[in-house]
């Protein structure tokens, strides 16, 4: 008797395992999409929940797929053959310090932006940088966190560009670029940073900046002892849309300095915007 009711137990308990079984396969699927939908619209909410409170870094890099991907952007399937960033490696350089070029910034800044994806400084209409004897016309400086531009496979926190171009109506697109980089590691406060910071738009947007106050050459003054730079040259590409390969890039090999307070301030408005090195394909790399 007792074994016959055992039996019955494990039938009962078959066929309610069975019955629970075919209820989950033949679910339909709206009732799915709807479950997914429901995820999706809590996970969704959770971000913008952590991004009001200052608690995620949003991050929009050039070729990330969504808004708040986290991490390095991918490469693409389409790139050239002289694509930037790159990993500098400096053992081995070609060296042509006899015919070192003069870098100089003539002009003023007179608005700051949160645009979203970087933080930008616009220069007034007129300001020159001058490089190798050839004038450009100065146009922006903005921020990259972490640095784009590898040196010796090191990834510094931060890089700054400042973007110069020449008109030329004889290539393609009209223009041809000239972007300095400066990369920046933890140490002591930055005087130029400071002189800023505070006037950053928390929301996409602009400011005025007083241009008296605000100096690049401020950036370069603060170097100790009359420090002269030596620089990595090469010919690449922008790092955003639409990546052209028409840029002159000269990299200063002295690291800058800048509180983690300055560096997690601009990371925290603009988030990881750091496009992955790219292949150097042969291109020369010359120390001047």
């Amino acid at each position: 008797m007792k074994n016959s009711t055992l039996i019955l137990i494990i039938y009962s308990l078959l066929g309610s395992a069975c019955h629970t079984d075919q209820q989950t396969k033949t679910l339909p699927a709206d009732s799915l999409q709807k479950q997914a939908e429901s995820v999706d619209s809590v996970q969704q909410k959770t971000i913008e929940k952590l991004t009001r409170a200052g608690d995620m870094v949003k991050a929009e890099s050039p070729d990330a797929e969504v808004k708040f991907e986290q991490g390095y952007a991918l490469p693409s399937a389409n790139d050239g053959v002289a694509q930037s960033p790159i990993n500098i490696i400096t053992s081995g350089l070609h060296a042509d310090i006899g015919h070192r070029s003069n870098l100089k910034f003539v002009g003023s800044m007179n608005v700051i932006e949160n645009l979203g994806h970087t933080i930008q400084i616009d220069f007034t209409k007129g300001s020159v940088t001058m490089v190798g004897g050839q004038s450009y016309e100065l146009k922006q400086l903005h921020f990259h966190t972490p640095s784009e531009h590898l040196i010796n496979g090191i990834t510094y926190p931060m890089e700054m560009h400042i973007v110069s171009t020449l008109n030329d109506s004889t290539k393609k697109g009209g223009s041809e670029y000239t972007v300095v980089g400066i990369l920046f590691r933890m140490g002591p406060e930055n005087k130029f940073l400071k002189e800023f910071l505070n006037s950053i738009p928390r929301e996409e947007g602009k400011e005025t900046l007083d241009s008296a106050r605000v100096q690049l050459n401020n950036l370069f003054s603060a170097v100790p002892g009359g420090e002269k730079f030596t620089y990595y040259k090469y010919r690449g590409s922008l790092t955003t849309p639409p990546y052209s390969e028409s840029v002159n890039w000269v990299i200063i090999n002295k690291i800058f300095e800048a509180s983690e307070e300055q560096i997690a301030t601009i990371e925290k408005l603009e988030g990881n915007n750091a496009r992955h090195i790219r292949a150097l394909n042969n291109r020369e790399i010359v120390v001047e």
